[in-house]
Parts: structure tokens; C-alpha cells; sequence
């Protein structure tokens, strides 16, 4: 237990149920929906409107062995490859199994995905993919579909929610034990200000931390909030060192910072050519699959041939594809292309690589239980080990489906724990809050030393400069007073230091850490999992697992689920 905590008002108001959901994505409102099915009281809390997370904004598809002639199998040696070594093999069998069901249920609370003439569901490919198997909608706008329907069953179901709230720290009893949430209502609503949610089990659900680096498809919301709060609770985070960087983002000039706009790797699934200013298509030859190869591949071929050419992007050419099929199969792309001047029918996109998915997480058992009793976590700020050191496109939803149904399963079976007396005032050391100008220095020093290329120089850079960060607010009279700006600064300076400490730590190339002093990978030495945690004074601890296995979340729990 570390003791740590948001400098935060006390809170003001406090709601009961059995289930507390922080976040609003595919993972949070399945976990929600089922709980609620299961007869528990549920409240969801979500950091925007219940539609604003990240799902909304996933173009592609959604993976799962749906079509004539896939299977399971197939589908796990395609997630095996892509994880570089380091997936767990029982975690992503059990996800490329159980996943095609909790799809057809998926479709059965109201998701309307794309059909072909026949009347089967249309698949498409990505990179990293041998066959056909994302199913998509409204040709690529599947997350805002998902999302749409699964909103929409909350609000009949009556699940309770509070929306615009910022989760702060985790609630405990006397035990040790989660018993709920302290979190912020801003603006306008029925609880204002900080208050509690107090429940013995605690779902995170809260997304991303894409917000860490300057450049990244992922919403403002995603700044590492989920991870953050569990470090402080004392929780396990893992293999955090493995970035995603999606290779082709809309490139938007040399200084855009924020969330910029994706093209989804589908586009190039239906034939689409990555070429340098010359027309070259530099991926022939690097891999079998050439523009479909896994996501690590294409981004450091596309970061390699921009440094040979002293150039700031490539180029993405669907010209061949013509103005009808862009207009069907990807309206939401061609738009953002054409606010942005670019014309696709016409012009080849301008594209190179952003931040866009943490493989890592909060450590989880195949059931989303973390190493906090009564704390799960699911999506992607959760560690199942599904993903290893790359996540195969697509496998993000499937994820936080499946893992989410598993979740509610686990809280429905064994039900609410409430032996212990609740804590409603958080407990321990107040972390002071840095200033919310400091967020843009964070991005700036991760983008510019813990991006796609990274050093033992770099990373150490980084950790020097995250550290000055950190001693400069603590010092008498500079730290920043509370908010909802200084709390999220202060969460991305959290998971930026831990992310740093764990590359820094790996010293090989693997998937998607890409380290230029070590640029093999290494099985003999470091086909193992880094976890990390926080001690009392803040300081990210990191150990390496023995083998390449997912260590249980507790000593006496096997990682198998039980029947």
C-alpha cells in the first residue's frame, strides 16, 4: 500500500451501490450493462458524456474469427506473432475464444454492423492479419457505432451514471480492501465538487494515456487517470514500456500537438500504398505482408525512411480506389482529410506515426482482477496480457468485451464483499499537484525521448527531466492548487515516469519499444514482463518477471480461471 493521494477537498457527498464503473468505452458500459443484468447495483462514471471516450473514435473494426474458414486458432497465431514473444498465451486463447460469441452479443444489444449483399457480416483486413476478420460499421465508424448502442442501452436499462466526473483516488476498509471511489463533478449536475462513490468493487475502465506525448489519435480524456489512480492505491502496472505508435496519423505540421486525425490501417487492408515523395513503395521487401505487416513494423519502416530522406511525413496513395468506394467505405476519413485540404480521391495523405495505444496496464488476472482486492480493471487501461509487446489491430474492442464480460461475471459470482468498515476519507500522503502549464513540458519531453525511437541517453533525459518536474512542484509555495487541470497533469507526470523507468529498464528492441543502442531482441535475457510499482515516496520500483509467463495478481490465485 503506498499511502498516496490527490491533494483534494474532502468529499462533500457520498452514493452507495454494489459496482462503481469508472469510464464510458466498449470495456466500461459491457461491464455496466452485465452487472446491472446481474441484479447489482451499478453507477458509471465517466470523465465527459457517456459517448466521449475513446471506442468513439476506433475506425476499423472490431477482430474476431467470424468468417467462412477462420478460426480461433488462426486468429491467436496472428495475435501471437504481432506480441513479439510476450503475449500470454492462455489470456489470448481464451480471448480469440470466447470472442466471436461476445460479438454476436454485441450485435444482439443493438450494434448494427456493415453486411455484404448477401446479407453476412462484411470483413475486412489489417495489418498483422493472414484473413479477413474485422467487422466493421458505417464503413469506418465502428467505435461510434459500438458506442451508440451500447449508450443506448444504458439509458434503458436505467443505469445510474455521472458524467463530466473525474475519478481522483481509490476508496479502501479497514481491510485493505477497494470499498469505492472519491471523484470530482465538474461543472452543473446534481453532485458538484468532490464526492464518493462507495462500493466494494471498482471497475477501471478509464481508457488511455495517448495524452502523455504531443502528437496522438487519443481524445483529450486520455491521460492515464486509471493508471495513476491504481499505482497510488498500490497496485501492479506491467509492460507499460510498449507504446503503440499507429502508423499512419494525418500529418497535420511539424508543431501540431493534441489529438490528431487517424487513418485507419483498414484503408490500407483494402489496398492502399504507403510511398515516399518519389511514388516509392518502400515496404515491399521489409515483410511478407508489406503494408499489412504488424503495426511496430510499418511504423519504423515509415520513421526509418523519413530519416534517410530528411523528411517529416510519407505518404499514404488510395487514389486508385476512386471517389465512390472512399465515399462508402470511409466517409468519416475522407471528411477529416478534406477539412484538413487534402483531397484523397485526388492527393496521396500526407501521414506519419502518433501515440496511440498502450499495450501495457494495470495488471489483471484472466478475470480483470488486479493485485488491489475488489479493484478489476479492463480495456486499455488494464495489463491481461492479451497484447504482449504489440497489440494485432483490431483486438482493442474484443479485448474490452470479453474481458469486461468476465469481469461481471466474477463480481456476480462471488458477490459484494462489505465485511470491512469503509473509509470515506482518503487516506495518506497528499501528493502535491503540479501546475497545469507543466502538461505540455511532459509531452514534449516524452515525444522528444521516450517516443518511437528511444536510447539509454534519451530515456535517462527523460527521467531527469520528469524528476525536476516532480521536485520543482514540491517545493514550498509552487505546488498548484486543486483542479481538474492539475489533476490530470499530475496523473500524466505519474504514468510518464513509470512508462520511462520501464523502457529504460528493457534494454533490447521488441515490438513496439524501439531502442536504438539495443536494436535486437534479446529472448534469452528479456523475453520476461516488467512490472512496476510505486513506493511510499513515489519512487516507480521495477521488477522482472522469471519467466515469459503472467505472474498470478496474488500469491494463492492460479492464473487459470476457475470452473
Amino acid at each position: 500500500m503506498t499511502g498516496i493521494r490527490l491533494h483534494a477537498p474532502e468529499p462533500g457527498w457520498a452514493i452507495d451501490a454494489d459496482v462503481v464503473v469508472v469510464g464510458s468505452g466498449v470495456a466500461g458500459l459491457t461491464a455496466a450493462l452485465r452487472c446491472t443484468a446481474a441484479g447489482l447495483r451499478t453507477v458509471v462514471v465517466t470523465k465527459a458524456n457517456l459517448d466521449d471516450g475513446s471506442t468513439r473514435w476506433a475506425q476499423g473494426g472490431i477482430a474476431a474469427a467470424l468468417g467462412e474458414g477462420d478460426t480461433p486458432g488462426q486468429h491467436l497465431d496472428d495475435t501471437l506473432v504481432a506480441g513479439a514473444g510476450l503475449c500470454d498465451e492462455p489470456a489470448v486463447r481464451l480471448l480469440v475464444t470466447e470472442g466471436p460469441d461476445a460479438v454476436r452479443r454485441l450485435m444482439a444489444t443493438g450494434a448494427d454492423f456493415d453486411r455484404t449483399d448477401d446479407g453476412e457480416i462484411a470483413l475486412t483486413r489489417e495489418g498483422g492479419h493472414h484473413r479477413r476478420r474485422i467487422a466493421h460499421a458505417g464503413g469506418d465508424a465502428t467505435g461510434a457505432e459500438i458506442s451508440r448502442a451500447l449508450v443506448e442501452a444504458i439509458r434503458e436499462q436505467g443505469v445510474r451514471t455521472i458524467e463530466h466526473a473525474l475519478v481522483l483516488d481509490l476508496l479502501k476498509d479497514d481491510e485493505g480492501r477497494t470499498a469505492g471511489v472519491t471523484l470530482h463533478v465538474m461543472g452543473e449536475g446534481q453532485h458538484d465538487g468532490v464526492g464518493a462513490v462507495r462500493a466494494p468493487a471498482v471497475v477501471l475502465a478509464t481508457g488511455g494515456m495517448g495524452q502523455v506525448f504531443s502528437a496522438t489519435t487519443n481524445p483529450s480524456v486520455s491521460t492515464g487517470d486509471g493508471v495513476a489512480l491504481a499505482l497510488r492505491a498500490g497496485a501492479e502496472v506491467s509492460d507499460l514500456e510498449f507504446v503503440q505508435f499507429h502508423p499512419t496519423v494525418l500529418f497535420l505540421g511539424a508543431g501540431a500537438e493534441g489529438q490528431q486525425p487517424l487513418v485507419s490501417e483498414a484503408v490500407r487492408g483494402e489496398g492502399a500504398h504507403l510511398v515516399d515523395a518519389d511514388g516509392v513503395r518502400f515496404m515491399l521487401g521489409q515483410h511478407e505482408l508489406a503494408e499489412l505487416a504488424p503495426r511496430d513494423i510499418v511504423a519504423k519502416a515509415i520513421t526509418r525512411r523519413m530519416q534517410q530522406q530528411g523528411a517529416e511525413h510519407m505518404y499514404l496513395d488510395a487514389r486508385h480506389f476512386g471517389a465512390e468506394m472512399w465515399e462508402h467505405r470511409f466517409p468519416t476519413i475522407l471528411a477529416a482529410c478534406r477539412a484538413h485540404g487534402i483531397d484523397p480521391v485526388t492527393d496521396p495523405i500526407p501521414v506519419a506515426p502518433a501515440a496511440h495505444y498502450a499495450s501495457g496496464g494495470v495488471r489483471t488476472d484472466l478475470r480483470g482482477r488486479t493485485t488491489v482486492p475488489g479493484l478489476y480493471a479492463c480495456g486499455e487501461v488494464a495489463c491481461t496480457g492479451v497484447h504482449g509487446a504489440n497489440r494485432l489491430a483490431s483486438n482493442s474492442l474484443l479485448e474490452g468485451l470479453v474481458f469486461a464480460e468476465r469481469i461481471a461475471a466474477d463480481i456476480a459470482e462471488h458477490g459484494p464483499h462489505r465485511e470491512g468498515v469503509p473509509h470515506t476519507e482518503p487516506r495518506g500522503t497528499v501528493l502535491a499537484l503540479l501546475a497545469p502549464e507543466v502538461r505540455r513540458e511532459i509531452q514534449r519531453v516524452m515525444t522528444r525521448d521516450a517516443g518511437v525511437l528511444r536510447s539509454a541517453a534519451s530515456l535517462t533525459a527523460a527521467a531527469d527531466a520528469l524528476e525536476a518536474l516532480r521536485q520543482d512542484a514540491e517545493e514550498e509555495g509552487k505546488a498548484a492548487e486543486p483542479g481538474v487541470d492539475a489533476w490530470e497533469t499530475t496523473n500524466l507526470l505519474c504514468v510518464a515516469r513509470v512508462l520511462t523507468a520501464a523502457a529504460l529498464a528493457r534494454e533490447e528492441t521488441r515490438g513496439c519499444h524501439w531502442r536504438e543502442d539495443r536494436p535486437d531482441r534479446d529472448d534469452e535475457r528479456w523475453r520476461r514482463h516488467l512490472v512496476v510499482r510505486l513506493t511510499p515516496d513515489r519512487r516507480p520500483v521495477v521488477r522482472t518477471t522469471e519467466t515469459a509467463d503472467f505472474p498470478p495478481v496474488t500469491p494463492e490465485a492460479p492464473r487459470e480461471p476457475q470452473p
